[in-house]
C-alpha cells in the first residue's frame, strides 16, 4: 500500500484533500442512510448502504489512477468526437430518462446489462468544459471573431445546455456560468461574453413563455417546480422544498458548536434526501459548526489548489482544463451548503465526493484525474530538466577532470624534460638516423 501511494504521481495536496473529503464522507453517509432503508426494507440497517458507498468510493478512486495516467493532451482531441455522443445520449435521457433516489426528474439513463443508473449531465459537464478548453487554447494565437465562434464554440455550448434545462435548470445554470468563467479567463472577447449573455437570459425568457403556451407538454413539466422554488423562497408559502428547508435549519441548528455526535441525528428521519442533497444539514447536526467549517475548509483549500496547479500548467490548454474541471468541483459544493442554509433555492446539487450516489461520484473522480493528470505532466516536464541538468553536470565533471589529467602529465613532462637538462641528458634523439648507413659515429 505504502509502495502504491509513493507510485502516485501528480500533485500530492490533492490526493491527499480528495481522499480526505472521501474517508469523511462514510460516517454522514452511513447514518445519513437509516431513512432510505426504512423505506427500502423496512429495517433500517444502513450497512448495505455504507458497503455500497464504499464499493462507490474505491471504483472511484481507481478512475482516478486510471485516468491520470493519461496523457492529459488525448481529451482534447476526444472532447471534439464525444460531445455529439454526449448529445445522443442527454436526448435519450430527456426522452426516456428515469427517476431514482425520491427525485422528480427524468435525469438518469440506465446502463443495459449492468444495471447501474448514470446520469448523463455530469457526464456532459466534463466534456463541454475540455471542449470550450480546446477552443480556446487553438485560438489564442488567431484573433477571435464572434461571426466564427458562434459556430465553433456557442452552438455547440447552447445545444448541450438545451438538452440538459428542461430536466436540470440548476446544472445548466452551473455549466453556463462556468463556461462564461472559462472563456473569461481564456481571454474571449468582453464585448462578446456580454452578448452572449444577453442570448442565454433570452432563450430561457422564451423557453418559459412557451411553456406558459403549452403548460400540459411533458418537456416544460419542470417550469412549474422552478417556480415554485423560487415563490417558496422568496415567500413563506409552505410546499415541499419548504418543508425539507426547514427540517434543513432544524438540523443545523440542532447541532450547535460540537453536534450532537456521529451517528445522533434526528432530522435524518425527515429529510427525503438526508443522504445525498442535504447530507451537509446532517454533518452540521452530527459534527456541529466545527465540522460544518471543516468541510468548508477542505473545499477551500482544494480550490485554491486548483488554483496552484493552473498557474503551474506549462500549456494554455493544460491551465483551461484545471480551472474548467476543477472549480465546477468546488462551486457544486458550495451551492449544496447554500441551499442547506437557505442562501439559495432548492437545486438539488449533490456535495462532490460526499454525498452517496454512483455516477456522480465516479464523474467527479473523471474530472479530478483529468486535474492531476495535467499536474503530473508539469511534475514529468521538471523531473526532465532537473535530469537534463544533472547529465550535464556530470558531463563537465567528467570533461574537468579529463582537462586536469592533460595538465597533470603536461607538468609531469615538463618536470622531467627539466631535470634531464640539468643532468646534462636529454630525452630527444638529436642523432641523424642516416649515421649507420654513411658509417658515421
Amino acid at each position: 500500500m505504502l509502495q502504491l501511494i509513493k507510485n502516485l504521481k501528480g500533485d500530492k495536496v490533492i490526493w491527499t484533500f480528495v481522499a480526505l473529503l472521501a474517508l469523511f464522507s462514510f460516517m454522514p453517509v452511513f447514518s445519513a442512510s437509516s431513512n432510505l432503508a426504512y423505506m427500502g426494507h423496512g429495517t433500517g440497517n444502513t450497512l448495505g448502504y455504507l458497503v455500497k458507498h464504499f464499493a462507490h468510493i474505491c471504483i472511484g478512486f481507481m478512475i482516478i489512477y486510471w485516468v491520470h495516467k493519461v496523457p492529459y493532451h488525448y481529451f482534447r482531441a476526444i472532447s471534439k468526437v464525444a460531445l455529439p455522443i454526449v448529445w445522443v445520449l442527454l436526448g435519450y435521457t430527456l426522452v426516456k430518462g428515469t427517476v431514482i433516489a425520491g427525485a422528480n426528474a427524468s435525469r438518469w439513463i440506465q446502463v443495459p446489462f449492468i444495471g447501474i443508473t448514470f446520469q448523463t449531465s455530469t457526464l456532459a459537464l466534463i466534456v463541454l468544459m475540455i471542449f470550450v478548453a480546446r477552443y480556446l487554447s487553438k485560438k489564442r494565437e488567431t484573433p477571435v471573431t464572434f461571426k466564427n465562434s458562434l459556430w465553433e464554440l456557442w452552438l455547440p455550448v447552447f445545444t448541450t445546455l438545451g438538452f440538459i434545462l428542461p430536466a436540470n435548470f440548476s446544472t445548466a445554470a452551473l455549466m453556463f456560468s462556468m463556461v462564461l468563467m472559462l472563456v473569461f479567463i481564456g481571454k474571449y472577447p468582453l464585448k462578446y461574453i456580454g452578448l452572449i449573455i444577453a442570448a442565454g437570459v433570452m432563450a430561457l425568457v422564451l423557453f418559459v413563455l412557451i411553456s406558459k403556451a403549452f403548460p400540459d407538454a411533458k418537456f416544460f413539466s419542470r417550469v412549474k417546480t422552478w417556480e415554485s422554488r423560487l415563490e417558496s423562497f422568496t415567500t413563506d408559502k409552505p410546499d415541499e422544498d419548504d418543508y425539507q428547508i426547514e427540517k434543513a435549519k432544524i438540523a443545523i441548528a440542532s447541532g450547535g458548536i460540537q453536534g450532537l455526535g456521529p451517528g445522533k441525528s434526528v432530522q435524518k428521519n425527515f429529510l427525503p434526501q438526508s443522504s445525498s442533497d442535504f447530507i451537509y444539514a446532517i454533518i452540521v447536526e452530527e459534527y456541529g459548526l466545527i465540522g460544518g467549517l471543516t468541510i468548508l475548509g477542505l473545499y477551500m483549500l482544494l480550490f485554491f489548489r486548483f488554483i496552484v496547479a493552473a498557474h503551474k500548467a506549462n500549456s494554455l490548454f493544460g491551465k483551461l482544463v484545471v480551472v474548467g474541471l476543477g472549480f465546477p468541483i468546488v462551486f457544486q459544493a458550495l451551492i449544496n451548503m447554500a441551499v442547506a442554509v437557505e442562501l439559495l433555492p432548492v437545486t438539488g446539487q449533490t456535495l462532490p465526493l460526499i454525498s452517496s450516489g454512483g455516477s456522480s461520484i465516479w464523474m467527479t473522480c473523471i474530472a479530478l484525474g483529468i486535474i492531476i493528470g495535467v499536474t503530473k505532466k508539469e511534475e514529468e516536464i521538471a523531473a526532465e530538466v532537473t535530469e537534463k541538468e544533472q547529465r550535464e553536470e556530470t558531463l563537465k565533471r567528467m570533461i574537468d577532470a579529463q582537462i586536469e589529467r592533460e595538465e597533470k602529465a603536461e607538468k609531469e613532462l615538463q618536470e622531467i624534460e627539466a631535470t634531464a637538462k640539468t643532468q646534462g641528458y636529454s630525452i630527444e634523439d638529436t642523432t641523424n638516423p642516416m649515421n649507420a648507413v654513411l658509417g658515421k659515429k
